[in-house]
């Protein structure tokens, strides 16, 4: 298959997503695909490059042109609305490249929505995070509560307090629409999670899609011995947290939590600070900040046990299953799509997110009870086969395969209910 893969952000640009979109375009082309990116212009990319075997188009777009807007310049998202001048790019784009098959990922969606019925191609969207029903993407609403669901009036009020007033109204109802028209252009979705198929109002609904989580490279757990960064991890054993160190991440929880731990080795925090992180850190604590993703793995391997403990609701953890891959247990909150890939006494703990006692308690268990660690970890390895490349890619093949049948010839159910199970057992 001829296959475009639609991201709003690729390498250079590095983040979950990004590292989904490049490792999902490689083990593609590895199986014999033809495989093309779409992606906005980065500063200093060039408008066409292989990354590889996959050809990447850098493309322009009316709102990337307008910094002011964006709250990181080196992340100018596509809106939830048609972008007129990325819509004419991927027009432009599928006309000289002619996919059998386009994949999009979150938001840039919308741009492609006006050019689905002149492509002749199926559309797939795999949901990422909340951003089908959410202006903030992460369903949170004010930033304090879990959301109930969308409704204009309380959308907006959320929304005007994370972006202002002026760019709230304009994301919100540009979502709305797009979202409206999506379940009715869209041959499949893919959310990550049963969290994210639930809270965006697919379960239950006629909309077709399958939940497919994300997924790690076969190789993941492996070693890089040209990185040069191992020096700053202390000695092995300690406890690790991977992601931004913000509130919604769990990260005051998790410090309060730590401080009442008895005989607790170090504790160490990678990822970007932000306006919210804690500056007053408690004896033991190490914070490195961002840092390459090999140092990251290299963290894992050499941890006892990572935690997780975001109080919103995380869609599908990467860093979850990275952990999994070093043979190391989770605890995690018992939110979003985190009971997806956590098995609670299996191969990890799930405590009541923003309950720093229960938090406490799991952690100090596992310090306390080494057996139980090394079961957990040992069940980790064996559970992440399901969540790698190997596994998970043939799935979205088969989602590809089917959106290419005629249309009388496809399901007359909704594809969920053929599927059936969960979607990382």
């Amino acid at each position: 298959m001829r296959i475009l893969l639609l991201s709003q952000f690729y390498p250079p640009v590095i983040g979950g997503e990004e590292r989904h979109v490049r490792n999902l375009g490689a083990t593609l082309a590895q199986r014999g695909h033809d495989v093309i990116v779409g992606t906005t212009m980065h500063p200093g990319s060039p408008d066409i490059e292989m990354d590889g075997t996959v050809r990447v188009h850098r493309l322009r777009g009316t709102l990337q042109r307008l910094p002011a807007i964006h709250a990181d310049s080196e992340r100018r998202h596509a809106p939830p609305f048609p972008d007129p001048e990325l819509t004419l790019a991927l027009k432009r784009l599928v006309t000289q490249e002619k996919p059998d098959v386009v994949h999009a990922h979150n938001w840039i969606y919308a741009s492609f929505l006006p050019v689905k019925p002149f492509s002749g191609a199926p559309l797939v969207v795999t949901l990422h995070d909340y951003g089908l029903v959410c202006a903030k993407k992460n369903f949170m609403h004010l930033g304090e509560h879990l959301c109930g669901g969308p409704t204009l009036s309380k959308c907006l009020r959320c929304a005007t307090r994370h972006y202002g007033a002026a760019k709230a109204g304009v994301t919100t109802l540009g979502n709305m629409a797009s979202s409206f028209a999506a379940r009715r252009m869209v041959d499949r979705f893919i959310p990550v999670s049963h969290a994210v198929a639930r809270h965006t109002g697919l379960s239950g609904s006629d909309t077709p899609y399958e939940v497919i989580p994300n997924f790690v490279p076969d190789n993941v757990g492996e070693p890089d011995p040209q990185d040069s960064q191992l020096d700053l991890m202390p000695a092995d054993g300690f406890i690790l947290f991977v992601g931004d160190m913000m509130r919604l991440k769990g990260i005051d929880v998790l410090l309060n939590a730590y401080a009442g731990l008895k005989r607790a080795p170090p504790l160490v925090l990678i990822g970007r600070r932000a306006p919210d992180t804690p500056t007053d850190l408690p004896a033991n604590v190490r914070a490195l900040g961002t840092l390459p993703h090999s140092t990251i793995m290299h963290a894992w391997r050499h941890s006892l046990f990572g935690v997780l403990p975001s109080v919103g609701p995380e869609a599908c953890a990467t860093v979850i299953m990275e952990a999994m891959a070093c043979g190391k247990a989770i605890v995690a909150s018992d939110i979003g799509g985190m009971p997806d890939l956590v098995d609670a006494g299996e191969t990890g703990l799930l405590v009541p997110a923003g309950d720093t006692q229960a938090l406490r308690r799991a952690m100090q268990r596992l310090l306390d009870n080494p057996a139980l660690l090394t079961q957990l970890g040992t069940a980790s390895l064996a559970r992440v086969e399901s969540l790698k490349a190997s596994a998970v890619v043939s799935r979205i093949e088969q989602v590809y395969r089917e959106v290419l049948r005629p249309a009388a010839d496809r399901a007359v159910v909704p594809v969920h209910q053929i599927s059936g199970g969960p979607p990382c057992r």
